[in-house]
């Protein structure tokens, strides 16, 4: 079922594709491709139950080592440094 409008921002939400990332400890990992319900104003993603358990499933594989995942660049900041 379609959320109808954004939990956040109340924008309006449309189908499409994402990219979920996620950072464990020292590992950054980045599924891609993953259909989603997203904010046209705040950019935020929504899934489907099915979809979430799917990415939850990738994620305990990805830690079994059942994937090979291709290293990506990925640059950290702390927050406390940034400035604005």
């Amino acid at each position: 079922m379609k959320p109808e409008r954004c939990s956040f921002c109340k924008g309006t939400l449309y189908e499409g594709k994402t990219d979920f990332v996620v950072k464990v400890k020292k590992e950054v990992v980045s599924i891609t491709n993953v259909p989603a319900y997203i904010c046209n104003h705040c950019g935020e993603a929504f899934y489907k139950p099915e979809v979430s358990r799917k990415i939850d499933q990738i994620m305990k594989d990805f830690y079994k080592g059942k994937f090979l995942a291709h290293p990506i660049a990925a640059g950290e900041i702390k927050f406390e440094m940034a400035t604005v």
